[in-house]
């Protein structure tokens, strides 16, 4: 098959549409961004009729940059915020509510009335993830409990459980398919990981109906068929789907076992492809499925570091050592001696993975009176590569399996030094693609895959293009001298709010 893959990457603030061609050539993209609801402290809400509509703005933007008609559309990948929840109805498609963000801790109490009851153990089995708000379960007994008469409605088979990508889904078929795959399933807190479908115990105990729930299918395959006067004049199968943080690693050419991804953003999200072997971790750290192809579930560790480029936007906007963020990579540059000692833990909101310290605290430490804005800047980007050691030192233990290389991207991978010294720190190398898009790559190729336009992974390993491959030079005594300052800094920041608040 040839033609163009549209992919859509519906995020937390806004959603984008890319064509793709066969050569993983980005040939225009659009985007559109839609409102955040803040109704009370702590609850984030989106419309996901916006969303819709974003949908519609976005890909038409980039089917008229790309010069693309309706007809030169081969098929559609879909990559999405993953938590997020919301129900509607089956018959209209209309949501009963504002979708629920990832972000939003409505439920906090639902869940710790949960583990309080003990259920937190089974879950951890079940499901590879930790009780929290985070996930889409209590979301949806939330909406069930708090929106007039949905309970009832939803047991009489009205109503319909989405993540945004059964929502994109149903509303790109006019209604045809209530679908899902696993990488978004396995992070809704139903989904029991050994059986590969939703769970009937978890539902129970989460009280979700289990009638509402989308069927789940291959990452890669036939999802429905659009429809054109419901979406854009277009009729194209939908052949992929992938939750965000999965999406970047295939989009990374990281099939193997032993192969990773980190995404540096705001925070990062780091992935280890685990294959066949369901790993359950000892280190606090998630499992989830990474994709399913031909029936075979490829599974994950995943580690979230909370605070690593927004340590660089903390210099920026509240300290003012620099005035852009891409300034920090020449002014660390100048010190040719390296950090000097100082150290930065930016635990601003805790210590995420693996440490999971919500007490700690932001910590710079080593100052003396030679310390300047160069160090603060060296030091940030420092802090970047240490929390990823961190993290992947679990996961390595955790899955019995050393590091084989780490693929990057995000905007700090921009950033040579941090690759550098992130090589360096880790031992092995660190590699950085031409297109950094990964999380939309991702959803084209599982697409292009499932339509034919490349028949197998080999064929598509030609297709990711290398940028750069930061080898290690860093001497062992070195690595382990720079590290042990790091842990040392990181024990004395942990706990500082229970101190404080005494």
């Amino acid at each position: 098959m040839t033609g163009r893959i549209l992919a859509i990457d519906a995020g937390t603030t806004g959603v984008r549409g890319f064509l793709v061609d066969a050569t993983g050539r980005i040939l225009g993209s659009g985007y559109r961004e839609f409102t955040q609801h803040f109704p009370r402290p702590g609850w984030v809400e989106h419309d996901a009729d916006e969303i819709w509509e974003a949908t519609l703005a976005a890909c038409a933007e980039a089917l008229k940059v790309s010069e693309t008609a309706p007809e030169d559309v081969a098929c559609i990948g879909i990559t999405n915020q993953r938590e997020t929840t919301l129900l509607y109805e089956r018959a209209t498609l209309r949501p009963l509510h504002h979708a629920i963000v990832w972000q939003d801790r409505r439920t906090a109490d639902t869940c710790e009335a949960l583990r309080t009851a003990g259920h937190e153990p089974v879950i951890r089995e079940r499901t590879g993830l930790v009780l929290d708000a985070y996930f889409s379960g209590t979301k949806a007994a939330w909406l069930l409990d708090h929106v007039d008469g949905a309970r009832a409605r939803a047991e009489r088979g009205e109503l319909a459980f989405a993540t945004i990508d059964t929502w994109l889904v149903a509303r790109l078929t006019a209604g045809a398919a209530h679908v899902t795959e696993p990488s978004n399933a396995s992070r809704t807190m139903l989904y029991d990981l050994a059986t590969g479908d939703f769970s009937d115990e978890l539902c129970a105990l989460l009280d979700v109906p289990r009638a509402t729930l989308p069927e789940v299918r291959d990452s890669s395959g036939h999802f429905g068929d659009t429809d054109p006067d419901a979406f854009l004049g277009i009729r194209a199968p939908i052949t992929g789907i992938a939750g965000d943080q999965q999406s970047a690693l295939f989009g990374q050419g990281a099939w193997t076992p032993g192969s990773s991804k980190n995404t540096y953003g705001t925070g990062s999200f780091l992935l280890f492809n685990t294959g066949t072997d369901l790993v359950r971790s000892e280190a606090g750290l998630l499992t989830s499925v990474g994709w399913r192809i031909g029936g075979a579930d490829t599974y994950v560790l995943e580690g979230a570091i909370f605070v690593t480029g927004a340590s660089v936007q903390w210099l920026r906007d509240q300290v003012g050592v620099v005035e852009r963020a891409g300034d920090t990579e020449a002014l660390a540059a100048e010190l040719p001696a390296g950090n000097e000692g100082v150290y930065l833990v930016p635990a601003f909101t805790g210590l995420g993975a693996p440490h999971w310290d919500p007490h700690a605290r932001g910590l710079l430490i080593g100052l003396t009176r030679g310390t300047d804005r160069r160090h603060l800047a060296r030091a940030a980007i420092e802090a970047m590569a240490y929390q990823t050691v961190d993290v992947v030192a679990a996961m390595s233990a955790d899955a019995g399996m050393e590091l084989a290389e780490l693929r990057v991207d995000g905007g700090a991978a921009a950033n040579d030094l941090l690759c550098r010294f992130q090589a360096d720190v880790l031992g092995v190398p660190v590699v950085r693609p031409r297109v950094t898009e990964t999380t939309v790559l991702g959803a084209a190729f599982l697409a292009g895959l499932g339509a034919g336009v490349w028949s197998s992974l080999d064929e598509l390993a030609d297709v990711w293009q290398l940028d750069r491959r930061f080898e290690p030079r860093m001497a062992a005594d070195e690595r382990d001298r720079l590290l042990a300052g790091w842990r040392e800094a990181v024990r004395r920041s942990g706990g500082w709010a229970q101190v404080v608040d005494r």
